[in-house]
Parts: structure tokens; C-alpha cells; sequence
């Protein structure tokens, strides 16, 4: 059966005003599988399942909106007492001369589009193929455009402990910007790896990132999403993850207007464990979506998806996030919980937590959750002379400390925690 014509000419629409990166035959082969894909699935539509509670038109469309950068900051750069090593790019484009030096100890560091050139490269086995792994039984059409057509991108290959975090910084400097970056990384038999991101990057930011975690090999994401609130952004991470391995994902986002971000994992060997958690912070036009599914493929594996959002004044959350069991995971356990904080009757929460099990021998859950404060704490700490705003904030931040509590590293998640104090002060009375 066909696409419906409108999906069509939308789908047509965008590929038109996009042109492929040129390399090697085995980039050129993943582009191609891409943008088949992509034909055959159309562009996303609200009558798609996993798309009725967000709305892609502005991810769709041929040009990006407006979107103003936002230029005056009371704040110091994140992770800025962190020693990093810094990858800059500028409304998606490589910034050699602000970045670091692209070498250091135990990790090999390239860019997409100089890799795209050699006839062999280890990202061959990555570049596309666990974005096409997940594109079952859920279509991501989005991530699919992406592979077919990103032209930068960092690709990273982890061969022993890496010392130091590896942080990308993504700058917003022009109000029609339309960016669309691909990072692939491997990290190999039991090494370990950090990478950091930062930034609004776009106007309209459309990112992969496929991750291969070896086995007993350790992976470690935080993110922090720009404070320009006119942007839209959809990311995608696709981990496949091995034997005793561990993979662990934060994201912290405020402000945006429009902002959906996916997570596919794979736990395909025994004893691995992956935890994905993620805090939102929203006031007014302000929608958030977080779209999770975890496949458990293999004995005696964790997977974790905390997930809390805080709105405000007509803001929107979304949660989706589904585990699935497959039959001979035995001893599988799964915790899922998502929660969001109103604090005025104009916010909404939207969830569709799901579970899929064909195992018998497992532990799995999962809760979703939307209120207000807790009235008799608020009223606890008004009694003993603290103000309602702060009393509030207070409340509030205990609200998320489950899901800040998921980074392991102790400086970075104060970090975050100081960040989100900020966002709320600024919001007080």
C-alpha cells in the first residue's frame, strides 16, 4: 500500500531541498538504505502513533522557521570547570578554530565527512546500521533523513579508558539555521568513554547518534539543551550494547519551543545495563517529548528510564517509553517511571508507558505520574519562615533529584543541580 499523497509530496518536499554527502561506497550505500527507508515510511504525520501527542509540520518542512538566538546570559558555559576536550560546531558546521586539537590518548577522533572519504573505515559496521536496526517495530522517518543526508559529524572510537570527557558544543548564531549532524561511536572491549553536549545548535537541529558499547565496556552521556527557546530539535541515540557493558544517558532541557528526543537501545548480551534519565523544565509554548524504547535481548540485564518533567503556564510534556522482553531474556529487570510537576492547571502531561514480555522469569515496572505540590510540604516549610517561591523551588528540585541522581559523575551532576536552581530563580514570583 502506498503513502497517502499528501505524506508523499511532504516527503518529496524536504528530500528536494537536501543534497547527500559524496565519499566512499560504503557511506554512499548507507545513504542510499536511508532514503529508501524514507520513501517507504514518508515523514512523520500526527496520525502515526508514536507522533499524536507532537506536532513534526516544522520538523517537515522544506525551510527551517525563524528562530531568535538568544544573546545575553548571566550564566558561565556549562561544564566549565570540567577539563574537556571541546568539538565547536556553529549552527552545525565544524568550527576548527574554536575547537580543541582532535587528538587525545585512547580514543581516535574524525570527523564525518573527511571518514566518508576512505574506501575502508571501522564506522562502516555503525554509520546507518543500528538507526535501520531501530527502525522496527517503531518507523523514525526523522532519523532515517538524517543518515541519508547529514554532512558533519564527529565519529569516535574508544580503544581504552578515556581520561578526559569529550564535550560537543553547539552554537546558534544565525536565526534560520537548519543543522543536521551524525555522530557514530564505537567504544571497544573494555575501555570507557565520556562525552559531553551543550547548546541550542540550530534554529531547526535534526541529530543522530549511534552508539556501540563492546563488551564490558562503559559509555557515559550528559547533555544540556540550549536556552534559545524559539528552536525545534529532534535527536535520536541508537546503542547496541554487549556482554557486561554499561550505557548511561542524561539530558537536561530547558526552554524550546519544540524539542523530541528519542532513545533506542539494545541490550543484545548478557549481564549489560542501561540507564537512560532525563529532566525538563518548561514555561509557556513550551513541548517536550521523550520517546524511549529498550529491547532486551539477552540473560540477566538492567534497564532504567527516569524521566520528570516540571511545567508551567500552558507548557507540555510528553513520555513515551516502552520495555521489551524477548523471549529467552530471562532474568531481565526493567524499571521504568515517569513523572511531571504541574504547577498551574494551563500545563499538561501526556504518557504512554508500555511493557512487552516474553520472558517469565523477570522483575519489570513501571509508573507514570502528574500533580501538583504536595500542599502539606509546602505548607511545612512556609511555617518555618521560608518564603512560597522558595519553598516551591525547594519542593521542586527534590521532585527531579531522582533523575539528576542517575549521572555518575558527583561534579557534574552538581553542576546540572545548579543550573536548574538558576532556571527556577529567575522564574520566582
Amino acid at each position: 500500500m502506498g503513502l497517502p499523497q499528501a505524506k508523499l509530496d511532504s516527503t518529496e518536499a524536504r528530500i528536494a531541498a537536501l543534497s547527500p554527502l559524496t565519499g566512499a561506497a560504503w557511506i554512499e550505500t548507507a545513504q542510499a538504505g536511508a532514503l529508501a527507508r524514507l520513501r517507504a515510511m514518508g515523514l512523520p504525520g500526527r496520525r502515526d502513533e508514536y507522533w499524536r501527542y507532537t506536532n513534526p509540520t516544522g520538523l517537515n518542512a522544506p525551510q527551517a522557521a525563524a528562530a531568535a538566538v538568544f544573546s545575553v546570559s548571566d550564566e558561565s558555559p556549562i561544564y566549565g570547570n570540567l577539563d574537556t576536550l571541546d568539538i565547536v560546531f556553529r549552527d552545525g558546521v565544524f568550527d576548527a578554530g574554536a575547537s580543541d586539537e582532535l587528538s587525545l590518548e585512547g580514543v581516535v577522533i574524525e570527523r564525518l565527512g573527511e571518514a566518508a572519504l576512505a574506501d575502508i573505515h571501522w564506522a562502516k559496521d555503525v554509520y546507518g546500521v543500528l538507526e535501520e536496526r531501530g527502525q522496527a517495530p517503531v518507523q523514525r522517518p526523522l532519523a532515517a533523513l538524517n543518515t541519508a543526508f547529514a554532512h558533519d559529524g564527529i565519529l569516535l572510537r574508544a580503544t581504552g579508558v578515556v581520561k578526559k570527557p569529550i564535550r560537543f558544543v553547539y552554537l546558534h548564531e544565525s536565526e534560520t539555521s537548519d543543522a543536521m549532524l551524525h555522530h557514530v561511536i564505537k567504544v571497544e572491549e573494555g575501555a570507557e568513554l565520556t562525552v559531553l553536549e551543550n547548546g541550542p545548535a540550530a534554529a531547526r537541529f535534526n541529530k543522530v547518534m549511534e552508539v556501540e558499547v563492546a563488551d564490558k565496556a562503559a559509555f557515559h552521556h550528559i547533555r544540556a539543551q540550549g536556552r534559545d527557546h524559539e528552536r525545534q530539535a529532534v535527536t535520536h541515540i541508537f546503542a547496541r550494547l554487549g556482554a557486561e557493558s554499561l550505557f548511561k544517558s542524561f539530558t537536561m532541557t530547558a526552554n524550546g519551543v519544540m524539542t523530541r528526543n528519542e532513545a533506542v537501545i539494545e541490550l543484545t548480551g548478557n549481564d549489560a545495563s542501561a540507564h537512560i534519565a532525563g529532566v525538563a523544565l518548561g514555561d509557556g509554548d513550551f513541548h517536550h517529548d521523550d520517546t524511549v524504547f529498550v529491547t532486551h535481548d539477552a540473560v540477566n540485564c538492567e534497564s532504567r528510564q527516569v524521566f520528570k518533567k516540571v511545567l508551567r503556564n500552558g507548557a507540555t510534556g510528553v513520555f513515551q517509553g516502552k520495555i521489551l522482553v524477548k523471549a529467552g531474556a530471562q532474568k531481565t529487570d526493567g524499571y521504568q517511571i515517569s513523572q511531571a510537576l504541574l504547577l498551574d492547571d494551563n500545563a499538561q502531561f501526556l504518557a504512554k508507558p508500555e511493557l512487552e514480555i516474553y520472558a517469565d522469569d523477570v522483575a519489570c515496572s513501571h509508573g507514570s505520574t502528574s500533580g501538583a505540590l504536595d500542599e502539606d510540604a509546602l505548607f511545612y516549610l512556609r511555617a518555618r519562615g521560608v518564603p512560597r517561591s522558595e519553598a516551591t523551588d525547594m519542593l521542586t528540585l527534590a521532585f527531579l533529584a531522582e533523575a539528576i541522581d542517575e549521572i555518575a559523575a558527583a561534579e557534574i551532576a552538581a553542576e546540572i543541580l545548579d543550573r536548574l536552581e538558576g532556571w527556577l530563580a529567575r522564574r520566582r514570583g
